[in-house]
């Protein structure tokens, strides 16, 4: 019963920002670890970020480190990835994952709950 669907992703310039939307249903994000993964191919799944309410706002990333943020809107029960400055190293399928438990842990949260991804695409 627990369904994350994205939306935001497309075709950028490099230099250029897109907020992308994770919007969750079956568990309420104020109370679970929400994170952001990607995908580029040929490349190893790299988690980027998660948030939590033990230490917040949790970077993994030094790619996208000063770049990159994440947040989230309980009312809405969506968590957010504003991305800023992007490159062609960026470009990627995005994947938002929720765990069960309220602290963010990488390697449990990536046997979560996953959404179908999105993907971005940073070209001039």
């Amino acid at each position: 019963q627990v369904h994350l669907v994205e939306s935001g992703g497309g075709l950028v310039q490099p230099g250029g920002s897109l907020t992308l939307s994770c919007a969750v249903s079956g568990l309420t994000v104020d109370n679970h670890a929400i994170g952001w993964f990607r995908e580029a191919p040929g490349k190893e799944r790299e988690g980027i970020s998660c948030i939590d309410n033990i230490e917040g706002s949790i970077d993994f990333l030094e790619a996208v480190r000063g770049r990159f943020t994440i947040s989230r809107d309980n009312a809405k029960n969506t968590v957010y990835l504003q991305m800023n400055n992007l490159s062609p190293e960026d470009t990627a399928v995005y994947t938002c994952v929720a765990d069960t438990v309220p602290l963010c842990q990488l390697r449990r949260l990536a046997g979560g709950y996953w959404g179908q991804g999105t993907q971005v695409t940073v070209s001039s």
